[in-house]
């Protein structure tokens, strides 16, 4: 299995020491949130671009992708009933895309629960309308740029819109590309009424990302989920894509979370 971990759990470290930490304990893949190099990811120079991909290389790190899309943004919305609004918000993942290529990244993940809420008055219909046309507006450049786009089901507690697996592949069914996936998220898919193990085993083909963590929100083995028939279920459905780790409780510090993750998530995967 191939381990990364997100870099905005390292709040306060420069990128060159996160990836040297990283490679250390065993991981092999990093994924950049935006907002942890710059407001706004027009805001950094192809120098810099260069820089965050070769200090990544130099410690034997790939840059997986981006994930929290569009999160401390303003006026970026996918699912806006204002055109101009889903016009600005395409061209800006499409400027996330472009991004994700130099650092040397293949994949996004949408989550950003703020920027996909369903708009007052509207249907969940009218909602998936908006943003089918955000993405398809969003498509050409995306998919220039080498860049798969995975919808993350969020649960309700966090999100009112693609809270379910079911859901977001309802989406990717109008969306039938190759560069639109589906991404799962072990918090997530907690909150569902089927085990995870099945979750992924019938939607596995469609995934082109795994975030791994427990449903208190820290890392694997901070909790109760047992992650022996998750990984059973990802080797049986031919996974081969990243697992990466991604928390949302900092305590008690970064390196403990990104060592004893990895530390359990080897320990499982040798019972399967």
């Amino acid at each position: 299995m191939h381990y990364a971990i997100c870099n905005e759990t390292f709040e306060g470290w420069d990128h060159a020491r996160v990836c040297r930490c990283i490679s250390e304990l065993g991981y092999r893949g990093l994924e950049l949130a935006p907002f942890t190099i710059a407001p706004r990811i027009t805001d950094v120079t192809a120098e810099q671009r260069n820089t965050i991909r070769r200090q990544a290389e130099d410690s034997g790190i790939a840059i997986v992708g981006l994930h929290w899309l569009l999160a401390k943004t303003e006026g970026l919305q996918i699912t806006s009933p204002d055109i101009a609004v889903r016009q600005v918000t395409a061209a800006y993942l499409v400027e996330l895309a472009r991004a994700c290529r130099d650092f040397g990244g293949e994949l996004m993940v949408f989550g950003s629960p703020a920027q996909r809420r369903i708009p007052a008055g509207a249907t969940r219909a009218r909602a998936t309308d908006y943003a089918l046309d955000t993405f398809e507006r969003a498509l050409p450049g995306i998919a220039e740029c080498g860049v798969t786009l995975c919808l993350e089901p969020l649960a309700p507690a966090e999100a009112d819109f693609i809270n379910t697996c079911a859901e977001a592949v309802s989406i990717l069914d109008r969306l039938p590309h190759s560069n639109f996936a589906l991404h799962l998220d072990v918090k997530a898919m907690n909150s569902e009424s089927e085990p995870i193990p099945e979750l992924i085993r019938r939607h596995a083909a469609r995934t082109g990302h795994f975030h791994a963590n427990d449903a208190n929100r820290r890392g694997p083995g901070f909790g109760q989920t047992d992650f022996v028939p998750i990984f059973r279920a990802l080797k049986e459905a031919n996974y081969t894509g990243w697992i990466s780790v991604e928390v949302f409780d900092y305590s008690p510090d970064p390196e403990t979370i990104a060592r004893e993750s990895i530390r359990y998530m080897r320990e499982c995967e040798q019972k399967i």
